[in-house]
């Protein structure tokens, strides 16, 4: 049913329940998986406002953000190896609209399914927070799993 499975993650424990879901599901369906980090382009702050900082800076900062979402995929890519999924990659991606970030990587990389988790936010906070599953739900041509 499912040959390639998209697995987004942000490295929190909540993201766990995506990943542990989506190598199960893909041990079962025999299926590839990919696992997906996405970064911003410049750090958190930088442009806020309330930081000046130096390109230098800017530059450590993108380098310690870069080497954690790597850190963060290539775990789930042991993980799943560990398990035995058949072919697992671990990939980062840049951008500053996580949600198309996921949608242009279920394209990319041809996946049939995307496995993500929702924080579960409601009311005021959501409204203001906005939803990244939410945006991948209604906007992905490609099936969605979403995990709470």
């Amino acid at each position: 049913m499912y040959e390639r499975i998209l697995v987004a993650t942000d490295g929190s424990e909540l993201s766990e329940l995506a990943v542990t879901a989506s190598i199960d599901l893909a041990l079962l369906m025999n299926a590839e998986l990919v696992a997906v980090k996405v970064v911003h382009h410049y750090p958190t702050g930088y442009f806020e406002g309330s930081l000046l900082l130096s390109q230098m800076e800017v530059q450590r900062m993108q380098e310690q953000a870069d080497a954690e979402a790597q850190r963060v995929v290539d775990a789930v890519k042991a993980k799943a190896d560990g398990r035995g999924v058949k072919n697992t990659r671990a990939v980062v991606m840049k951008s500053e609209l996580v949600s198309e970030a996921i949608i242009e990587a279920a394209r990319v990389h041809k996946s049939d399914l995307i496995v993500m988790a929702s924080h579960g936010r409601r009311g005021i906070s959501r409204l203001l927070m906005g939803s990244e599953t939410l945006h991948v739900l209604t906007h992905s041509h490609t099936p969605v799993l979403v995990l709470r």
